[in-house]
C-alpha cells in the first residue's frame, strides 16, 4: 500500500504548458478521421462523451465509453494532467507501453487523471466495465481524494488511442492493483492545486480546506477558489513517482458509501451499446465458413452459388471464407450456400474418456511450497482418506457473444469495436495480423456483456479486421450461438488426487495434494497441517489441442473452483473421518489464522449454525443438509454456509438458503460488493448443478441453451452476504471469491443429509441418483 507522506512537492516541477492554438492544430490534423468516426457514432447512437452539455451539469453521470479525438484535444489541451504507473503485483507479467496517437510519456504509465478547466475530473483507464462496477467504484475512489462529488468525475475506459496501456481486466485485480495508485494521484491532483490555491489566495495551505472542488479558507471561507480557475487556461502535468498523502480511512465520506451503478440506467433501458451495436456507414456482416470439429481441415470447397446469391459477397483471406451482406440474416442464407467437404479431426477424446487423458498426458508437477516432510506425517497417521475428484469443461456462455466492427480510414488508420477484455492486446494482435505499426490501430471498447474471463481472447476482432483490410468495406462479425461454444475457452476439464492423514488426537498429519490442468489458485493453505506437498501438473492457461482437444482459458477465478471444492470436501471427508462436527474440526485447525477464524465465525453466527447434536429441535436437521467451506481469492478471505434438499427419487439438488462472510479489506463500494457476492452465487450454481460441456471427436456437442443449462430463475436461494469491516487493509478483489465456495458447500451439504460424497463436479440428477443408489 502506498505510504502516508505529505505529498505535497514543488508545484512547478514537471509542469509544461501546452496553448490552445497547438491543441487547434492537433486537433485539425486529424479531423478528416474525426468525420469518419462521428459518422460511426452517429449510426450507432453512440455511448455518451464527455459533451459540453454534462459539463454544465445536465444531471447525467459522466460516464464516457470513449470520446472523438478533438474532443479529447480540447479537454486535455487546459487543466491539470496527473499521470502515474501501476506497479504489478508479485508474480504478474508486465507489459510494455503500447504508444498511441495523442499521449507519449514515460513506458510506465498506466492511467491519467484530469482535473479540468470546468471543474470536471476525468479518469483516463485501460480497464474495461463489463458488468463488475468499476466505472462506479474507481471515480469513487478519485472523488475521495479530490474531495469532490463523484457525480463530478468522468471515466473513459478501454481506448487504445486515449487510455494508457493495461494489461487487461481479469483476476479481480482493477480496484486491488489499479485502485491504491489511483487514489494516489488523486491524492497528488489535490495537493498540487492546494499550492497553488495557497499562491492564489494568499493562505497557508494548512490553513486551507476543499469542500466538493471549492478551496477555502478555513479562517475566512469567503476567500475561495474552484479547481478549474486555479488552472488558468494553462495545461499543468504532473507525474506521480512516490508516495502522497492520502485520506485517511476514518475520514472516508464516498469510500464505503453505497453508490448506484452509473451504467444501470443505460443497460435497464437499452440505451447502452455493445460492440455489436456500432454500425460505421456501408459495414457489412460477415458470416464465415466454420470447421465441424477442432481438428477437422478443409478438404474442398464450393462457393458459386453463395456468390450468385442477390446482395452477398464472398471474400477469400488467408484461412477465412466469409460471405457479406448489409443484412445477418442474408448472410446467413447464403453461407448456407457454401458446399465444404472437411477432413474429420483426428480426436477420438469426448466428455467420458478425458479424465484418464489427462492423467496420462499431463505435464510434469510443479511443487509449491511444501512443508514438513509428507511421508513422517504419513508415518504418524491413524486414519487416511484418498480420493479422486473429477470437473468437467465449464463455457463461459456470456449474455454478449464475441462481436467486433472494424473501419478502415482513407489514411490507413484502422478502428475496431470490440466486446473484450484486453483492448491493448487486440491493438497488437489486429496490428500485427494487418501488419501495421500498433499505432495504426485504435481498439474502442462499448460496454462488455459479460466477459468471465472469456474475453482474454477475441479472436473475432481479429477476423473483423482483416475481413476489412479484405472487402475494402467496415465489416461486423457477431458471433452466434454455436460460434460462441465452439471457439470458446473453456474452464478446463480438472482432476485432483487427494490423500490426507488423521492423527489419534484428530489432527491433520499430512497433506498431499495433486491438481491436473486447473492450477494453483485458491490453494493457499491457512489451515494448520504440519506436513504439506502441494503438485501442480498443467494449468488452465496451458495445454489447449494437447492436453486438451480445444481451447481452455481464465473462468472467473480460474482453478479456484475446482482447488478449493476438491479442498473442503477433503476437509469435510476428514471431519467426518475423526467424528467431528465440520465446523469445529475447521476451527481446531485455524489456530495460525485469526483472519480466516474470524471470517467463519462470522458466518456461523450469522446463518445461526448448530451441530447436529445440538439441534435445538428433535429432527431439525433431518430434511435438509447443511455445508461449509472457506477460501481465499483475489486477497479475500470468504466463509460461507449452505442449507440444501435433495429429492432422492429424481436426484435433484435445491438450494435454500446460502449465507457468504467476505473479510476484503476496505470496501469502496458496499451495494456493488454485494452485486458480485450475489452475483457470485448464482452463476456459481451453473457449475456445481448443471454446467458440463459434451463434446465428442473434436465436436462440441452443445451449441445452444436447449443442451447446456444455466442457473434458472427458480434455482437461486435465498442470499445472505456480510461484508466484515477490515479497514486497516486496502481494497481487495471482489469479483470472484463467493463463487468458488459453492462446489464445497453444496457437496458437503449433500453428505450432511445422505452420508453420501459427491467426487463429480457438477452434480447433476443422473450423477446424484448413482452416487445414492
Amino acid at each position: 500500500m502506498t505510504k502516508r507522506s505529505d505529498g505535497s512537492g514543488a508545484a512547478a516541477k514537471g509542469r509544461r504548458q501546452r496553448t490552445l492554438s497547438e491543441a487547434a492544430a492537433e486537433g485539425r490534423a486529424i479531423a478528416a478521421r474525426d468525420a469518419v468516426e462521428r459518422t460511426a457514432y452517429a449510426n450507432a447512437a453512440a455511448l455518451a462523451s464527455h459533451d459540453s452539455e454534462q459539463s454544465a451539469g445536465s444531471g447525467e453521470f459522466g460516464f464516457g465509453g470513449t470520446m472523438r479525438r478533438r474532443d479529447f484535444v480540447s479537454l486535455t489541451a487546459t487543466g491539470l494532467l496527473i499521470s502515474f504507473s501501476v506497479k504489478p503485483l508479485e508474480g504478474m507479467a508486465r507489459g510494455r507501453w503500447n504508444p498511441a496517437n495523442l499521449q507519449r510519456p514515460s513506458p510506465d504509465f498506466n492511467a491519467f487523471v484530469h482535473i479540468g478547466a470546468d471543474d470536471r475530473v476525468t479518469l483516463l483507464v485501460g480497464k474495461i466495465e463489463m458488468g463488475q462496477g468499476v466505472m462506479t467504484s474507481l471515480p469513487q475512489m478519485a472523488a475521495e481524494e479530490l474531495n469532490i462529488s463523484i457525480d463530478k468525475v468522468d471515466v473513459v475506459m478501454g481506448d487504445t488511442d486515449l487510455c494508457p496501456f493495461d494489461m487487461g481486466t481479469y483476476g479481480s485485480l482493477s480496484i486491488l492493483a489499479l485502485g491504491p495508485v489511483l487514489r494516489a494521484a488523486a491524492a497528488e491532483g489535490k495537493a498540487v492545486l492546494m499550492q497553488m490555491g495557497s499562491v492564489k489566495l494568499g493562505v497557508p495551505v494548512d490553513q486551507l480546506e476543499v469542500v466538493d472542488g471549492i478551496l477555502r479558507s478555513k479562517a475566512d471561507p469567503s476567500k475561495r477558489v474552484s479547481y478549474g480557475a486555479l488552472t488558468g487556461g494553462n495545461r499543468i502535468e504532473r507525474k506521480v513517482d512516490g508516495p502522497a498523502a492520502m485520506e485517511r480511512v476514518g475520514d472516508f465520506t464516498i469510500i464505503g458509501i453505497s453508490a448506484p451503478r452509473r451504467d444501470a440506467p443505460a443497460k435497464v433501458t437499452g440505451k447502452a451499446k455493445y460492440a455489436g451495436d456500432i454500425i460505421p456507414t456501408g459495414a457489412l456482416h460477415a458470416r464465415i465458413l466454420r470447421a465441424p470439429a477442432h481438428g477437422a481441415t478443409l478438404k474442398s470447397v464450393d462457393t458459386s452459388k453463395a456468390e450468385a446469391y442477390p446482395g452477398a459477397r464472398v471474400v477469400r483471406a488467408g484461412s477465412l471464407i466469409a460471405v457479406l451482406h448489409a443484412h445477418r440474416d442474408e448472410a446467413d442464407k447464403a453461407l448456407k450456400l457454401v458446399v465444404a467437404e472437411w477432413n474429420p479431426s483426428p480426436s477420438v477424446l469426448d466428455d467420458k474418456n478425458i479424465f484418464e487423458h489427462l492423467e496420462k498426458h499431463a505435464p510434469a508437477p510443479q511443487t509449491g511450497r511444501p512443508r514438513g516432510n509428507v511421508a513422517e506425517g504419513e508415518a504418524a497417521a491413524a486414519d487416511i482418506v484418498a480420493t479422486k475428484y473429477l470437473k468437467g469443461y465449464v463455457a463461459h456462455a456470456p449474455m454478449e457473444t464475441h462481436s467486433a466492427v472494424t473501419e478502415i480510414a482513407a489514411d490507413g488508420k484502422v478502428t475496431v469495436w470490440a466486446g473484450t477484455q484486453m483492448p491493448f492486446g487486440v491493438q497488437s494482435q489486429v496490428a500485427q495480423a494487418l501488419q501495421l505499426p500498433p499505432a495504426k490501430v485504435r481498439v474502442i471498447t462499448p460496454f462488455v456483456g459479460g466477459g468471465f474471463g472469456g474475453k482474454s481472447v477475441s479472436n473475432q476482432a481479429i477476423e473483423s479486421a482483416v475481413l476489412a483490410k479484405a472487402a475494402g468495406v467496415p465489416v461486423r462479425v457477431i458471433w452466434d450461438r454455436s460460434e460462441e461454444f465452439f471457439f470458446d475457452g473453456f474452464d478446463p476439464a480438472t482432476v485432483v488426487n487427494v490423500r490426507a492423514g488423521l492423527t489419534r488426537e484428530k489432527k491433520i498429519t499430512f497433506w498431499d495434494y495433486e491438481v491436473i490442468a486447473a492450477g494453483g489458485r485458491g490453494l493457499q493453505e491457512f489451515y494448520d497441517i504440519p506436513h504439506l506437498r502441494t503438485n501442480t501438473r498443467g494449468t488452465w492457461g496451458t495445454g489447449s489441442g494437447t492436453l486438451h482437444p480445444f481451447n481452455v482459458g481464465p473462468w472467473r477465478a480460474p482453478g479456484a473452483n475446482a482447488n478449493i471444492w476438491a479442498r473442503e470436501s477433503h476437509i469435510d471427508a476428514l471431519a467426518a473421518k475423526a467424528g467431528m462436527d465440520p465446523v469445529e474440526f475447521r476451527f481446531s485447525h485455524l489456530a495460525g489464522s485469526a483472519r480466516m477464524a474470524t471470517v467463519l465465525r462470522t458466518a456461523v453466527e450469522k446463518f445461526g449454525y448448530k451441530p447436529k447434536a445440538q439441534a435445538a429441535k428433535p429432527g431439525q436437521r433431518a430434511n435438509v443438509g447443511l455445508g461449509v467451506a472457506l477460501g481465499i481469492d483475489a486477497g479475500t478471505y470468504v466463509a460461507g454456509i449452505a442449507q440444501v434438499k435433495l429429492d432422492r427419487a429424481t436426484g435433484e439438488i435445491t438450494v435454500e438458503r446460502v449465507v457468504i462472510a467476505q473479510d476484503m479489506g476496505i470496501v469502496v463500494n458496499p451495494i456493488g460488493a454485494m452485486q458480485q457476492l450475489e452475483g457470485c452465487v448464482t452463476q456459481g450454481l451453473g457449475y456445481v448443478l448443471s454446467e458440463e460441456v459434451r463434446f465428442k471427436n473434436g465436436e462440441v456437442l452443445d451449441k445452444n441453451f436447449t443442451t447446456y443449462t444455466l442457473p434458472r430463475f427458480s434455482w437461486v436461494p435465498k442470499i445472505e452476504g456480510y461484508l466484515i469491516a477490515n479497514n486497516e487493509l486496502p481494497p481487495q478483489g471482489g469479483g470472484e471469491p463467493a463463487i468458488v465456495l459453492m462446489g464445497a458447500m453444496i457437496g458437503n451439504a449433500v453428505f450432511d443429509l445422505t452420508g453420501v460424497r459427491l467426487t463429480q463436479l457438477p452434480f447433476t440428477k443422473e450423477r446424484v441418483k448413482a452416487a445414492l443408489g
